[in-house]
């Protein structure tokens, strides 16, 4: 395979000569049946980066350097990445970062991944094997795991240890298909969006443990408070439109169909009928359910939806009898509950509790028996 390692700089002229010189004399030298090459990614550093890189290039000839206007980490590693992979024909391109907070010695690690089958290999500092500075400050220690964790919990991913850092193996399959998404993130956030899409889409993920350093030259370009703003955002909004957009965003939507109608009606039974007020919410509830199942059979579970006549008929009546059981046993047991304890003039307050716990039933039926996935 040729493999691009891709170190994004700006302002490393501490660091860049070092950081080149290691990885051609002492890493891909070890590295074996693979084309290594340096593509460093510099957004015009005032301080020269670029120049030393480019005097460097007369002595490496599998060195390059493109550059560009600033815009970012991520705008910096797209274009770079893609002139790699589209112009230059890598197979894999590495993020690294130039200041060796990461050992750049531990790159064949990755590759041995890579030729494991892996299509993306990340390092992790969250689990057995990797670690974080023993020096920095205990808030310090606390808010590095504690994001990370947030970022694991809310995407459900607990599988990925380390979302946010920088060293990365990525195959050209997963670029090609992740970058059409990722231009909105042009800075740091650009981490953790990548690995998300690389994850979503279904890619093979595989981790590295590594000691994380603190660097020793240069300076850090993370503004930390806007980091954390940024990664709270972005972790929040994306997590809440996968779900809103997934089958159960409208299973809400369909449900809050439902219940206006099951209200409405429930109302009017119950205030201008005799009949007992669990009898009243189990004669609403059926419109409700017939409302329910047309619309979910139509947009929520639409893959999973009835294709001939005797299908939908079959389904429907599933989705009734199991609707039916929520209803008779769930919502209005509770409501029956109730008006047994405290009396009917609390009705309204029943069938919102009970509406709450039947929401649970009616979902685990919809998508694990009526609609189940086809395997």
């Amino acid at each position: 395979m040729k493999i691009f390692v891709v170190p994004a700089t700006y302002n490393e002229k501490d660091n860049i000569e070092k950081f080149i010189t290691t990885l051609e004399e002492e890493v891909f030298p070890k590295i074996k049946d693979h084309e290594m090459y340096i593509l460093v990614a510099d957004d015009f550093s005032p301080d020269g980066t670029g120049e030393i890189v480019k005097t460097l290039v007369k002595k490496y000839k599998n060195l390059g350097i493109n550059q560009g206007e600033r815009k970012g980490l991520g705008a910096a590693y797209l274009r770079t990445m893609g002139y790699a992979i589209e112009k230059l024909g890598a197979d894999v391109v590495v993020s690294i970062d130039a200041d060796f907070q990461f050992d750049p010695h531990d790159l064949p690690k990755f590759i041995e991944k890579l030729d494991k089958g892996y299509d993306m290999v990340i390092q992790t500092r969250y689990s057995e094997g990797g670690s974080i500075p023993n020096n920095w400050p205990p808030q310090r220690k606390l808010f590095s795991i504690v994001a990370n964790l947030f970022v694991r919990i809310v995407f459900m991913r607990l599988s990925v240890h380390d979302w946010t850092g920088g060293f990365r193996a990525i195959k050209k399959e997963v670029f090609l298909k992740v970058q059409a998404e990722m231009h909105e993130y042009n800075g740091y956030i650009f981490q953790i969006a990548f690995l998300h899409k690389a994850v979503r889409n279904g890619f093979k993920i595989g981790e590295v443990p590594l000691h994380f350093s603190d660097r020793t030259l240069g300076s850090s370009k993370i503004a930390a408070l806007g980091y954390i703003i940024d990664v709270v955002k972005f972790v929040l909004l994306t997590r809440i439109k996968e779900v809103m957009g997934g089958s159960f965003g409208k299973f809400l939507i369909v449900g809050g169909i439902g219940f206006v109608i099951n209200a409405v009606l429930y109302e009017v039974l119950v205030n201008t009928t005799h009949l007992p007020i669990a009898l009243s919410n189990i004669i609403a509830a059926q419109f409700a359910i017939f409302s329910n199942y047309n619309l979910n059979n139509l947009w929520t579970f639409k893959n999973e939806k009835s294709k001939t006549l005797f299908s939908y008929i079959l389904k429907m009546g599933q989705f009734f009898v199991s609707s039916n059981i929520g209803v008779i046993l769930i919502q209005s047991g509770i409501i029956q509950l109730g008006d047994t304890l405290f009396g009917e003039h609390l009705y309204r307050l029943y069938f919102v509790v009970g509406t709450g716990f039947l929401l649970i039933w009616n979902f685990s039926m919809y998508r694990f028996v009526i609609w189940k996935k086809k395997k």
